[in-house]
């Protein structure tokens, strides 16, 4: 691990307190006020002064600028919670009720503030490091809404690089692969209606449950009868509500549920099949159907040299045995996708531990001791793509 006496314990153990910190008090998408009020201070204590607040609504950017390359590197963080109550929490657990950092967004943070940091005090780099702290990235809307507010207008960048933690994958191990990294999610609502009635006299009415339960399952042709083999895709049934009760036939169902995929191609396909497969057990039930299908994240594709550079970087920072090229993509979604759309990138994935919680998980913490490795990971891309001139 690199590092000098600007990074000593002392150093590392502030990183973590502000992580509990960020983990005792989780803020839910667009609402992240105290997230983004802390950030923006703390960078300008770092003697950063270029700092945008509220930027896509409660986003952060802030610029920094040495020596006088016009090159300039984006890294971004998300600072989102979710709603989920946490269980069995440590002693830094969350003090908002229903609301917590399942997903690790408070480590992200806190690894770009480091990042920051580092930056400030030490330079090493020639042109422009822009810092992106983004909100809203749990249901797919903080990036649009910071690309809508002129983002990549107010502040272009080259080239961008994120991280995410990882369960399962040992602390200090770093992952990424070049093309498709992470799937698209579309997300259906299915709404069943009939006529419920007495649950004695289901012949007086046109109940909907016994449709519903035989369309889950019908649905579950679409991917293994209309896919080929040779696509990763994946359709989930999430939920089934109705408004019957013990005694009584309902009269509506509502099915949701999301579908993953790593080409638009294989989304349409999803999607033409599960209306026509709604469609069709409705009618042999004798009931109405209505499909809601919306498009909420796209797959996030890494560019071919930013993946070379970030695992170049990793290895530097990490030790080539602990990064490696992952086989096949993750099914799990990400919007940092929008921005990759705007300018060449890198997400990858840094590990978590093999004994962590998984992600959305109500007792999941993100390791504190994995924050030095992801610190350090963005300090050197941001050195090896913008070289000081001469070096």
């Amino acid at each position: 691990m690199t590092g000098d006496e600007t990074r000593d314990a002392a150093f590392w153990a502030e990183l973590r307190d502000w992580r509990r910190d960020f983990h005792a008090h989780p803020e839910f998408g667009f609402e992240e006020h105290r997230t983004g009020r802390l950030v923006a201070e703390r960078l300008r204590r770092f003697g950063i002064t270029d700092i945008a607040e509220g930027v896509g609504g409660t986003g952060v950017v802030a610029s920094l600028r040495r020596g006088t390359g016009d090159r300039c590197i984006a890294l971004r963080a998300d600072m989102d919670a979710l709603r989920i109550a946490e269980q069995a929490g440590p002693a830094h657990a969350s003090t908002h009720p229903g609301v917590m950092h399942a997903c690790g967004h408070d480590g992200h943070t806190t690894m770009l503030l480091g990042a920051a940091r580092i930056l400030a005090a030490e330079g090493g780099f020639d042109g422009t490091v822009r810092f992106i702290f983004q909100p809203a990235e749990e249901w797919g809307r903080g990036a649009l809404a910071m690309l809508a507010d002129g983002l990549a207008e107010r502040f272009p960048f080259d080239e961008i690089y994120g991280l995410h933690n990882w369960p399962g994958l040992p602390v200090g191990s770093f992952r990424t692969r070049a093309g498709a990294v992470m799937s698209a999610e579309d997300n259906f609502e299915i709404v069943l209606r009939g006529v419920g009635g007495h649950a004695s006299q289901p012949q007086r009415g046109r109940e909907v449950l016994v449709a519903a339960c035989a369309l889950v399952v019908n649905l579950q042709t679409v991917i293994s009868r209309r896919v080929a083999p040779t696509e990763a895709a994946v359709l989930s049934v999430t939920e089934l509500l109705t408004d019957g009760t013990r005694n009584a036939l309902p009269g509506t169902a509502r099915i949701l549920g999301d579908a993953r995929s790593f080409r638009p191609e294989i989304s349409a396909t999803i999607e033409a099949e599960l209306r026509r497969i709604a469609a069709g057990t409705a009618a042999s039930y004798g009931v109405e159907c209505q499909v809601a299908y919306s498009r909420e994240f796209i797959p996030t594709i890494n560019d071919p040299g930013a993946t070379l550079a970030a695992l170049a970087a990793a290895r530097a920072v990490l030790g080539s045995e602990r990064v490696g090229e992952m086989a096949e993509p993750n099914t799990g979604s990400e919007d940092f996708a929008r921005f990759l759309q705007h300018a060449p990138g890198c997400f990858a994935f840094i590990g978590n531990g093999e004994a962590s919680k998984p992600l959305h998980h109500p007792e999941y913490d993100f390791d504190d001791s994995a924050l030095r490795g992801g610190t350090e990971f963005l300090v050197r891309i941001a050195r090896d793509r913008l070289p000081p001139r001469g070096s």
